[in-house]
Protein backbone atom coordinates (compact mmCIF):
# COMPACT_ATOMS: atom_id res chain seq x y z
CA UNK A 1 0.00 0.00 0.00
CA UNK A 2 1.31 3.42 -0.97
CA UNK A 3 1.30 5.98 1.85
CA UNK A 4 1.33 9.78 1.89
CA UNK A 5 2.33 11.52 5.12
CA UNK A 6 0.05 14.57 5.00
CA UNK A 7 1.58 16.34 8.01
CA UNK A 8 5.24 16.35 8.99
CA UNK A 9 8.01 18.82 9.82
CA UNK A 10 11.46 19.57 8.53
CA UNK A 11 12.23 22.92 10.15
CA UNK A 12 15.05 24.12 12.36
CA UNK A 13 12.88 24.44 15.48
CA UNK A 14 14.40 23.86 18.92
CA UNK A 15 11.30 22.05 20.24
CA UNK A 16 11.46 19.57 17.38
CA UNK A 17 15.17 18.92 17.82
CA UNK A 18 14.69 18.38 21.57
CA UNK A 19 11.72 16.06 21.01
CA UNK A 20 13.68 13.93 18.56
CA UNK A 21 16.62 13.71 20.98
CA UNK A 22 14.73 13.08 24.22
CA UNK A 23 11.29 11.61 23.43
CA UNK A 24 10.92 9.96 20.02
CA UNK A 25 14.62 9.16 19.41
CA UNK A 26 14.38 9.65 15.66
CA UNK A 27 17.13 10.98 13.42
CA UNK A 28 15.73 14.46 12.77
CA UNK A 29 17.48 15.16 9.47
CA UNK A 30 16.97 14.79 5.74
CA UNK A 31 18.79 11.48 5.90
CA UNK A 32 16.63 10.34 8.79
CA UNK A 33 13.27 11.02 7.14
CA UNK A 34 14.38 9.57 3.79
CA UNK A 35 15.42 6.36 5.54
CA UNK A 36 12.20 6.06 7.56
CA UNK A 37 10.06 6.69 4.48
CA UNK A 38 11.94 4.07 2.46
CA UNK A 39 11.52 1.49 5.23
CA UNK A 40 7.77 2.09 5.62
CA UNK A 41 6.53 2.63 2.06
CA UNK A 42 5.79 6.34 2.46
CA UNK A 43 6.18 7.80 -1.02
CA UNK A 44 5.66 11.47 -0.17
CA UNK A 45 5.49 13.82 2.80
CA UNK A 46 3.82 17.21 3.20
CA UNK A 47 5.88 19.46 5.45
CA UNK A 48 4.33 22.33 7.38
CA UNK A 49 6.24 25.56 6.75
CA UNK A 50 7.59 26.92 10.02
CA UNK A 51 10.57 29.00 11.08
CA UNK A 52 11.91 30.71 14.20
CA UNK A 53 14.53 33.41 14.54
CA UNK A 54 17.45 33.42 16.95
CA UNK A 55 15.79 36.06 19.12
CA UNK A 56 12.69 34.02 19.87
CA UNK A 57 11.44 30.46 19.80
CA UNK A 58 8.18 29.43 18.18
CA UNK A 59 5.61 30.98 18.12
CA UNK A 60 7.77 33.74 16.77
CA UNK A 61 6.19 37.12 15.99
CA UNK A 62 9.23 38.07 13.89
CA UNK A 63 9.17 35.11 11.49
CA UNK A 64 8.69 36.18 7.89
CA UNK A 65 5.62 35.19 5.87
CA UNK A 66 5.70 32.84 4.06
CA UNK A 67 7.50 30.32 6.27
CA UNK A 68 9.12 27.27 4.71
CA UNK A 69 11.25 24.24 5.62
CA UNK A 70 14.73 25.18 6.80
CA UNK A 71 16.17 22.23 8.73
CA UNK A 72 18.87 21.84 6.07
CA UNK A 73 19.90 23.73 2.95
CA UNK A 74 17.91 21.41 0.67
CA UNK A 75 14.56 19.62 0.84
CA UNK A 76 14.27 15.93 -0.17
CA UNK A 77 12.62 15.47 -3.56
CA UNK A 78 9.71 13.49 -2.10
CA UNK A 79 8.72 16.18 0.40
CA UNK A 80 6.38 19.02 -0.58
CA UNK A 81 5.27 21.72 1.82
CA UNK A 82 2.59 24.14 2.90
CA UNK A 83 3.68 27.77 3.12
CA UNK A 84 3.38 28.92 6.74
CA UNK A 85 1.63 32.16 7.76
CA UNK A 86 2.67 34.51 10.55
CA UNK A 87 -0.23 36.98 10.96
CA UNK A 88 2.09 39.52 12.56
CA UNK A 89 4.08 39.79 9.32
CA UNK A 90 1.10 39.44 6.98
CA UNK A 91 1.07 42.63 4.91
CA UNK A 92 0.91 43.76 1.30
CA UNK A 93 4.52 42.82 0.61
CA UNK A 94 4.34 39.42 2.27
CA UNK A 95 1.11 38.62 0.42
CA UNK A 96 2.93 39.26 -2.86
CA UNK A 97 5.70 36.93 -1.69
CA UNK A 98 3.13 34.35 -0.59
CA UNK A 99 1.49 34.36 -4.00
CA UNK A 100 4.87 33.77 -5.65
CA UNK A 101 5.54 30.94 -3.20
CA UNK A 102 2.23 29.25 -3.98
CA UNK A 103 3.21 29.01 -7.64
CA UNK A 104 6.22 26.80 -6.87
CA UNK A 105 5.78 23.17 -7.88
CA UNK A 106 6.64 21.82 -4.42
CA UNK A 107 4.28 24.14 -2.50
CA UNK A 108 0.98 22.31 -2.13
CA UNK A 109 -0.95 24.35 0.45
CA UNK A 110 -1.00 26.97 3.19
CA UNK A 111 -0.54 26.46 6.94
CA UNK A 112 -2.07 28.69 9.64
CA UNK A 113 -1.00 28.20 13.25
CA UNK A 114 -4.11 28.77 15.34
CA UNK A 115 -3.40 28.95 19.07
CA UNK A 116 0.27 29.69 18.55
CA UNK A 117 -0.73 33.08 17.21
CA UNK A 118 -3.66 34.83 18.96
CA UNK A 119 -5.99 35.12 15.98
CA UNK A 120 -9.12 33.11 15.23
CA UNK A 121 -9.48 31.32 11.90
CA UNK A 122 -12.29 33.72 11.00
CA UNK A 123 -10.24 36.85 11.74
CA UNK A 124 -10.33 39.25 8.79
CA UNK A 125 -6.55 39.28 8.69
CA UNK A 126 -6.67 35.88 6.96
CA UNK A 127 -9.21 36.86 4.28
CA UNK A 128 -6.50 37.60 1.64
CA UNK A 129 -4.92 34.22 2.40
CA UNK A 130 -8.20 32.40 1.77
CA UNK A 131 -8.63 34.36 -1.45
CA UNK A 132 -5.24 33.13 -2.65
CA UNK A 133 -6.11 29.57 -1.63
CA UNK A 134 -9.24 29.73 -3.76
CA UNK A 135 -7.41 31.35 -6.69
CA UNK A 136 -4.77 28.62 -6.83
CA UNK A 137 -7.02 25.73 -5.72
CA UNK A 138 -4.84 25.00 -2.71
CA UNK A 139 -5.94 23.85 0.75
CA UNK A 140 -5.53 25.74 4.01
CA UNK A 141 -4.31 23.64 6.93
CA UNK A 142 -5.08 24.85 10.46
CA UNK A 143 -3.32 23.82 13.63
CA UNK A 144 -6.07 22.85 16.07
CA UNK A 145 -6.17 21.44 19.58
CA UNK A 146 -3.38 21.35 22.12
CA UNK A 147 -0.40 23.58 21.42
CA UNK A 148 3.16 22.26 21.64
CA UNK A 149 4.12 25.37 23.59
CA UNK A 150 2.99 26.82 26.89
CA UNK A 151 2.85 30.21 25.20
CA UNK A 152 -0.03 29.11 22.98
CA UNK A 153 -3.61 30.19 23.73
CA UNK A 154 -6.05 27.31 23.42
CA UNK A 155 -9.22 29.32 22.79
CA UNK A 156 -7.88 30.22 19.33
CA UNK A 157 -7.15 26.60 18.39
CA UNK A 158 -10.49 25.06 19.36
CA UNK A 159 -11.89 23.19 16.31
CA UNK A 160 -15.36 24.73 16.65
CA UNK A 161 -13.92 28.03 15.40
CA UNK A 162 -13.31 26.43 12.00
CA UNK A 163 -17.02 25.99 11.33
CA UNK A 164 -17.44 29.70 10.57
CA UNK A 165 -14.60 29.64 8.06
CA UNK A 166 -15.87 26.49 6.36
CA UNK A 167 -19.29 28.08 5.90
CA UNK A 168 -17.88 31.42 4.76
CA UNK A 169 -15.48 29.98 2.18
CA UNK A 170 -17.28 27.07 0.57
CA UNK A 171 -14.91 27.00 -2.42
CA UNK A 172 -11.82 26.44 -0.25
CA UNK A 173 -10.71 23.07 1.09
CA UNK A 174 -9.66 23.20 4.73
CA UNK A 175 -7.79 20.61 6.77
CA UNK A 176 -7.99 20.49 10.54
CA UNK A 177 -4.64 19.29 11.84
CA UNK A 178 -4.66 16.78 14.71
CA UNK A 179 -8.47 16.34 14.43
CA UNK A 180 -8.75 19.07 17.09
CA UNK A 181 -7.34 16.79 19.80
CA UNK A 182 -8.31 16.71 22.67
CA UNK A 183 -11.63 18.19 21.40
CA UNK A 184 -11.93 15.49 18.76
CA UNK A 185 -15.69 15.02 19.15
CA UNK A 186 -16.15 18.69 18.27
CA UNK A 187 -13.66 18.25 15.45
CA UNK A 188 -15.66 15.27 14.21
CA UNK A 189 -18.84 17.35 14.10
CA UNK A 190 -17.15 20.14 12.12
CA UNK A 191 -15.87 17.60 9.58
CA UNK A 192 -19.22 15.76 9.50
CA UNK A 193 -21.17 18.98 8.89
CA UNK A 194 -18.93 20.66 6.30
CA UNK A 195 -18.09 18.92 3.03
CA UNK A 196 -15.08 21.22 2.50
CA UNK A 197 -13.51 20.33 5.88
CA UNK A 198 -10.97 17.51 6.21
CA UNK A 199 -8.86 16.43 9.18
CA UNK A 200 -5.48 14.83 9.59
CA UNK A 201 -4.73 12.33 12.34
CA UNK A 202 -1.22 13.51 13.11
CA UNK A 203 0.40 14.35 16.41
CA UNK A 204 -2.00 12.40 18.63
CA UNK A 205 0.84 11.12 20.81
CA UNK A 206 4.53 11.87 21.24
CA UNK A 207 7.10 9.17 21.91
CA UNK A 208 8.29 5.67 21.13
CA UNK A 209 6.67 2.32 20.38
CA UNK A 210 6.54 1.59 24.11
CA UNK A 211 4.70 4.86 24.78
CA UNK A 212 2.08 4.08 22.13
CA UNK A 213 1.62 0.52 23.38
CA UNK A 214 1.02 1.73 26.94
CA UNK A 215 -1.60 4.28 25.87
CA UNK A 216 -3.38 1.85 23.54
CA UNK A 217 -3.75 -0.57 26.43
CA UNK A 218 -5.40 2.12 28.56
CA UNK A 219 -8.45 4.38 28.15
CA UNK A 220 -6.31 7.18 26.73
CA UNK A 221 -7.68 6.95 23.18
CA UNK A 222 -11.33 6.26 24.02
CA UNK A 223 -12.28 9.83 23.12
CA UNK A 224 -10.61 9.46 19.74
CA UNK A 225 -12.33 6.16 18.96
CA UNK A 226 -15.67 7.74 19.85
CA UNK A 227 -14.98 10.69 17.54
CA UNK A 228 -13.95 8.49 14.61
CA UNK A 229 -17.15 6.47 14.93
CA UNK A 230 -19.25 9.63 15.25
CA UNK A 231 -17.65 11.37 12.28
CA UNK A 232 -17.89 8.27 10.05
CA UNK A 233 -16.30 10.17 7.17
CA UNK A 234 -13.20 8.18 6.33
CA UNK A 235 -13.34 9.89 2.95
CA UNK A 236 -12.17 13.10 4.68
CA UNK A 237 -9.58 11.83 7.16
CA UNK A 238 -5.87 11.82 6.31
CA UNK A 239 -2.86 10.00 7.67
CA UNK A 240 -0.11 12.26 9.01
CA UNK A 241 2.68 11.70 11.53
CA UNK A 242 3.75 15.12 12.83
CA UNK A 243 7.30 13.72 12.53
CA UNK A 244 9.66 14.02 14.41
CA UNK A 245 7.19 13.53 17.28
CA UNK A 246 7.14 9.75 16.72
CA UNK A 247 8.84 7.16 14.49
CA UNK A 248 7.07 6.70 11.15
CA UNK A 249 6.60 2.91 11.47
CA UNK A 250 5.14 3.26 14.95
CA UNK A 251 2.67 5.90 13.82
CA UNK A 252 1.54 3.88 10.81
CA UNK A 253 0.75 0.89 13.02
CA UNK A 254 -1.04 3.17 15.48
CA UNK A 255 -3.36 4.64 12.84
CA UNK A 256 -3.99 1.21 11.33
CA UNK A 257 -5.20 0.07 14.75
CA UNK A 258 -7.82 2.86 14.76
CA UNK A 259 -9.04 2.81 11.16
CA UNK A 260 -11.07 -0.10 9.70
CA UNK A 261 -8.94 -1.88 7.11
CA UNK A 262 -11.46 -1.26 4.34
CA UNK A 263 -10.70 2.47 4.68
CA UNK A 264 -6.89 2.28 4.78
CA UNK A 265 -6.50 3.13 1.08
CA UNK A 266 -8.56 6.31 1.55
CA UNK A 267 -6.94 7.49 4.77
CA UNK A 268 -3.34 6.60 3.93
CA UNK A 269 -3.34 7.68 0.29
CA UNK A 270 -6.41 8.70 -1.72
CA UNK A 271 -7.69 11.49 0.53
CA UNK A 272 -4.37 13.32 0.35
CA UNK A 273 -4.75 13.49 -3.44
CA UNK A 274 -8.14 15.18 -2.98
CA UNK A 275 -6.89 17.72 -0.45
CA UNK A 276 -3.56 18.44 -2.18
CA UNK A 277 -4.21 18.12 -5.95
CA UNK A 278 -0.67 19.26 -6.90
CA UNK A 279 0.59 16.00 -5.37
CA UNK A 280 -0.93 14.11 -8.30
CA UNK A 281 1.87 15.46 -10.50
CA UNK A 282 4.36 13.65 -8.27
CA UNK A 283 2.64 10.30 -7.68
CA UNK A 284 1.19 9.74 -11.17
Amino acid sequence: MKIIDAHMHLSNIKEFRDTAKKLSFVDYSNEGIIKEYEETGVILGVGMGLTETESSGFPNPEARTPMGLDLEDSIPSNIMYCAGINPYTLNEKSLINLEKELQKSNVVGIKIYLGYYPFYAFDKIYDPVYALAEKYDLPVVFHTGDTYSERGLLKYSHPLTLDEVAVGYRNVRFMMAHFGDPWVLTGAEVVYKNSNMYADLSGLLVGTKADFRAKLNSRFFNHLKHALDYCDHYDRLLFGTDWPLAPIAVYIDFIKSLIPEEHWEEVFFQNALKVFPKIKNYVS
